[in-house]
C-alpha cells in the first residue's frame, strides 16, 4: 500500500492567534517578541510584517525600524499551547498517526484512512477547512509518500497552502529548489555545497552519490538520497518531551541581588505552571546562566522523587545559583529546565529528598552566540 503521509503546519502562528483574540489586529503587521528597549527578538511575525522584511529570530529593534508601523505584541505562551491542542485534536480525528514536531506543526499518517476520501487533495482539504472552522487559523499543507517530501512541499506552498506530490514525481519536484530546502542543510552545509557547485537540489540528485561523497564526505550517500525523494522514516507517536523550561534576556545586565532572585523566581512559577499543564514532573532542574561577556554555563540538580511545584523549583534553582554566582559576576540571561520528566501520577510525593549538592555542567558559548 502507497504511504499518504501530511505536513500540517500552522501560518504564522503565534502573530495569527494574536489577531485571531484581537479583531483589532488583523491586516496589520504584527510581531510576537520581547521589548526593543532590551535585547528581545522576535519570536514570530505575521505575514503583513513579512513583507518588510521582518523574520523570526532577529531583534525587536531592527525589525521595528524596519516597519514603523509594526505592532508588536508579548508571547502568551499559555494561549499558543491552548491553540495547539486544539489543533492537535482536529488532527486525531483523522488519524491517531500524528506525530507533533512542535506547537504549530506535526506530520500524519493518513495511509488507513484514504478509503474515507475521494483523495489526498481532498483530505488535505479537509484539514484546512476544520482547522479555519473550529479555531479560525489558516492550515497549510503538503502531501507526498514520506515526510521528507511533504515537509518540503508544505513548505514551497505557504501561506495557505495545498500541495500534493503524487508518488513518483519527487524528484521533479525537488529538482528546480534549492539545496538549503533539504533536512538538515543549514548556512555552513549549504556554503559547502555552493563551493561544490551544487545550488539546486536537481544537482545534487544528478551528481552520483560516488561523487558527492568525494566532495562532501559521509553525507554525500545522504544527501544524494534526499535530493531523490527518498525518505523511509516512519510517523512515530512516541515522541518523548525532554525538557520543560523558560528563560529570559534581561534589557541590561544584572548582578545577583533581589531583581536576579525576583526574575529567577517568576521563571520557576512559569516552569512550575508549564509542568502543569504538559502532565509531568521532573527530576533534575537545570540552571542556565549567560554571563555579561556571553559565556554560557548550565548547573543541574537532581533528586530521586519528582515534583513540580513552584516553591521546590524555586528552591532548587536558587541553591544553584547560591553554588555558581561570585561576587562581580554580570548576568544577561538566566533560565530554568525541568528535565528528567516523569509522567504525573496521583500517589507520586511531591518532595525531594536532600541532597550533598549540585551537580555540574558547563557549556561554553563564543561571543556573539544568539539566544
Amino acid at each position: 500500500m502507497q504511504r499518504v503521509i501530511i505536513h500540517a503546519d500552522l501560518d504564522a502562528f503565534y502573530a495569527s492567534v494574536e489577531q485571531l483574540d484581537d479583531p483589532e489586529l488583523r491586516g496589520k503587521p504584527v510581531v510576537v517578541g520581547g521589548s526593543p528597549e532590551g535585547r528581545g527578538v522576535v519570536m514570530a511575525a505575521s505575514y503583513e510584517a513579512r513583507r518588510f522584511g521582518i523574520r523570526s529570530a532577529m531583534p525587536m529593534s531592527r525589525a521595528l525600524r524596519l516597519c514603523r508601523n509594526a505592532v508588536r505584541v508579548p508571547p502568551r505562551f499559555d494561549r499558543y499551547v491552548d491553540v495547539s491542542r486544539e489543533v492537535m485534536a482536529i488532527f486525531r480525528d483523522v488519524t491517531p498517526l500524528v506525530a507533533p514536531m512542535s506547537l504549530d506543526e506535526a506530520f500524519l499518517d493518513t495511509t488507513e484512512q484514504m478509503d474515507g476520501f475521494d483523495g489526498p487533495e481532498a483530505l488535505g482539504r479537509h484539514l484546512k477547512e476544520e482547522v479555519r472552522k473550529r479555531t479560525g487559523l489558516v492550515l497549510s499543507v503538503g502531501i507526498a509518500a514520506n515526510k521528507l517530501v511533504a515537509k518540503i512541499a508544505s513548505d514551497t506552498g505557504k501561506p495557505d497552502g495545498l500541495v500534493v506530490v503524487p508518488p513518483g514525481t519527487e524528484a521533479a519536484f525537488l529538482a528546480p529548489l534549492k539545496v538549503r530546502a533539504l533536512w538538515g542543510v543549514g548556512p555552513k552545509t549549504e556554503a559547502v555545497l555552493h563551493a561544490a557547485g551544487f545550488h539546486t537540489i536537481g544537482q545534487l540528485a544528478t551528481a552520483g552519490p560516488s561523487h558527492l561523497e568525494r566532495n562532501l564526505g559521509s553525507r554525500g550517500p545522504w544527501l544524494y538520497d534526499m535530493a531523490h525523494g527518498i525518505d523511509d522514516s516512519s510517523v512515530s507517536t512516541d515522541h518523548e518531551r525532554k525538557s520543560v523550561g523558560a528563560e529570559n534576556t534581561f534589557p541590561r545586565d544584572l548582578t545577583d541581588g533581589p531583581e536576579l532572585r525576583a526574575e529567577l523566581d517568576r521563571i520557576a512559577e512559569s516552569v512550575a505552571r508549564r509542568l502543569e499543564k504538559s502532565g509531568f514532573r521532573a527530576r533534575t532542574i537545570v540552571l542556565k546562566l549567560r554571563y555579561a561577556n556571553f559565556r554560557t554555563i548550565t548547573r543541574q540538580s537532581s533528586r530521586p522523587l519528582p515534583i513540580d511545584g513552584v516553591s521546590d523549583i524555586s528552591s532548587a534553582a536558587n541553591a544553584l545559583l547560591d553554588a555558581a554566582a561570585k561576587l562581580g559576576d554580570r548576568f544577561r540571561l538566566i533560565g530554568i529546565h525541568a528535565t528528567n520528566l516523569l509522567p504525573d501520577e496521583p500517589d507520586q510525593i511531591g518532595l525531594w529528598a536532600p541532597t550533598t549538592g549540585p551537580e555540574r555542567q558547563t557549556s561554553v558559548e563564543p561571543p556573539g552566540a544568539s539566544r
